[in-house]
């Protein structure tokens, strides 16, 4: 749609950001916000949000306010701003009096260009800042947040619905990574939004491997971890785990074996929570494992993996969460363990919960991604209401298509031990059983001297796992979660338990992560299609973020806020020689161009020939 490549949008894109061109949709958001049209925005985490409204605020006359839910995720925010020569300050608990009323006397006299603002600092200041300055557009970033059918819901954010009233001539746009039809609909009722027009973007993170592992048992998730972590030599990454106890002894683990490791819950004091993300964000630690309390604050370009210990409850939640890694457009993993204890936990939770139907629906949906035998990505794409014509080949079923066979008899020992010890046992015992364990549950039950006592020895346990599983997923069996957890044996299954219907299972292949030497990367977006390999400098690589991390520490700024590892390695390629050369490369605005191009460039010139 670019018609005039020389416009101001162009223009200011290239000058402040260093782009040549809008990513799909934004040119044509940033438009409708201009004519002070309202707009809601879908677009997948990395995908190029803040610029649809931090463009518009350079454009307009004014200032922009942007309401926000996490302090951290406004720092972090101010702070890219800032390090692009754009004027942006955050009104939070966090900043002194003095500071914050340098940030009011700056929007008073209009020498702010953005301001970002908690919904609940927002109401205080409705009545006193807000009505005494000009305002460009509001932007509600976390836009989810807002109604009680997203996966965030935050009461304080219901309050923003009298933003039109105050200020009816006044743009809003609503913007969130992760929200299905229901959740839309509910934000735009709720803000009051005039006729707004809904953008959505693709879904698809091409950029992102999928992979799930299902049926490990603790020590053997611990292994494949560390496995993984050697393969992944320094790359920052996350490891969602459901519990807090569970982050902690995780992350003892890691440390244990050598890992630099930070936890990050709900339960750790405010200080013991910013010092566990400000180490991540530094690179002080290399592993975060955290609740789902952690990532929304996160902007960092460079986490290039993304693991969850334990299931997700919905598809949004674990889309949001591996959009945490590769947002430089880069290649990055993401690895999800997957167990039957997972599911009965969290199916337990959903039941007890207050929004009961919808919350087991989601999970549901996310057993259905974990248990999938066809493409992963297409199953994400087809939740967000987007459909994809191929395989993505990216993802473990793809690259490894599954094969069956024929497990009649092993579905008919698990069917055959649930009937016989009457449908009063639950997975654990059932495996106890099935292997011909002498636990103290099963010798106090009798469960011993039943016929098929042991008549699965010669399958390990986990595999007795993985295979359970599909066995639920067939639908041969359910889950009583109200009768203690016990088996109950369905219709289907009762078919095969007397041989009237075979049962194709899935063949078992256990690819453990065998530490390797480490990968090359890959951009992917379309506009550079760079392939990181025999044309990359890789010592000058090394000598670049040297001095990228020396900088930062000047400035107590992220390494990635400098420069991202894409642009670092984008410079590795073509060496640039002259600060116009330097300036020319993707993601280096005029600011960073006159900044650090003399620096870079006396580096660049040691490795030219």
């Amino acid at each position: 749609m670019q018609k005039d490549k020389n416009g101001p949008m162009i223009q200011t894109l290239k000058n402040y950001f260093g782009y040549e061109n809008f990513r799909p949709l934004q040119e044509d958001i940033i438009q409708t916000i201009l004519q002070k049209k309202d707009c809601l925005v879908l677009m997948p985490t990395g995908g190029g949000k803040s610029i649809c409204f931090q463009l518009p605020a350079l454009l307009s006359e004014g200032t922009a306010i942007v309401i926000s839910p996490l302090i951290s995720l406004m720092k972090d925010q101010v702070e890219a701003l800032k390090a692009n020569g754009i004027a942006a300050g955050a009104l939070n608990s966090n900043n002194n009096e003095t500071e914050n009323s340098e940030i009011k006397r700056a929007c008073l006299n209009g020498k702010l260009k953005l301001l970002y603002i908690s919904p609940e600092r927002l109401m205080t200041e409705i009545d006193f800042l807000l009505k005494d300055i000009q305002i460009s557009l509001f932007a509600i970033d976390e836009a989810h947040c807002i109604s009680q059918w997203g996966h965030d819901f935050r009461p304080e954010y219901t309050q923003m619905g009298v933003l039109h009233q105050r200020f009816p001539n006044v743009p809003i746009v609503a913007l969130t990574a992760t929200a299905d039809k229901i959740t839309r609909n509910d934000i735009i009722r709720q803000l009051h939004l005039n006729n707004p027009q809904t953008f959505i973007s693709s879904f698809d993170r091409p950029n992102l491997s999928l992979s799930v592992k299902r049926g490990y048992q603790q020590k053997e998730k611990h292994k494949a971890i560390l496995d993984f972590i050697d393969k992944h030599h320094g790359e920052c990454g996350i490891i969602y785990c459901m519990s807090r106890s569970k982050t902690e002894s995780v992350a003892q683990m890691l440390e244990k074996n050598g890992v630099k490791c930070g936890v990050y819950h709900a339960g750790l004091t405010p200080q013991q929570r910013d010092k566990a993300q400000s180490d991540f964000i530094n690179d002080r630690t290399q592993v975060v494992c955290a609740t789902i309390a952690f990532g929304m604050g996160i902007d960092k370009s460079n986490v290039r993996w993304v693991m969850h210990y334990n299931l997700p409850k919905s598809i949004e939640s674990f889309y949001q969460e591996i959009g945490r890694a590769g947002r430089d457009g880069m290649t990055a993993d993401t690895v999800l363990f997957y167990s039957l204890a997972d599911l009965i936990l969290l199916t337990k939770f959903a039941t007890e919960s207050s929004q009961q139907s919808i919350n087991v629906e989601k999970l549901q949906r996310m057993q259905q991604y974990a248990e999938a035998d066809i493409c992963r990505r297409r199953i994400l794409l087809s939740y967000f209401g987007e459909v994809s014509e191929k395989d993505c080949g990216n993802c473990d079923v793809c690259k490894n298509p599954p094969e069956r066979f024929d497990g009649t008899i092993i579905v008919q020992k698990a069917l055959s031990a649930i009937f016989r010890s009457e449908q009063n046992i639950g997975v654990s015992m059932l495996i106890d059983i099935l292997r011909g364990s002498f636990s103290a549950d099963v010798t106090e039950k009798g469960y011993d001297k039943l016929k098929t006592f042991g008549v699965g020895r010669d399958i390990p346990g986990r595999d007795w796992q993985d295979y359970l599983l599909q066995m639920l997923q067939l639908g041969y069996f359910e889950i009583a979660y109200n009768e203690k957890n016990h088996l109950k044996i369905t219709e289907s299954g009762y078919n095969v338990l007397y041989g009237k219907t075979k049962a194709m299972l899935v063949t078992i292949v256990r690819q453990e992560f065998t530490p390797k030497q480490k990968k090359k990367k890959v951009v992917v977006e379309k506009e550079l299609a760079l392939s990181i390999s025999a044309t990359e400098n890789e010592n000058l690589f090394e000598a670049l973020r040297t001095l990228r991390k020396e900088l930062a520490a000047q400035e107590a700024l992220p390494a990635y806020i400098v420069l991202t590892d894409k642009v670092l390695h984008l410079l590795s390629i073509s060496r640039p020689t002259t600060i116009e050369e330097f300036g020319n490369i993707s993601g280096i605005g005029e600011y960073k161009k006159q900044k650090y191009g003399k620096d870079f460039i006396k580096v660049i010139k040691q490795f030219v020939d």
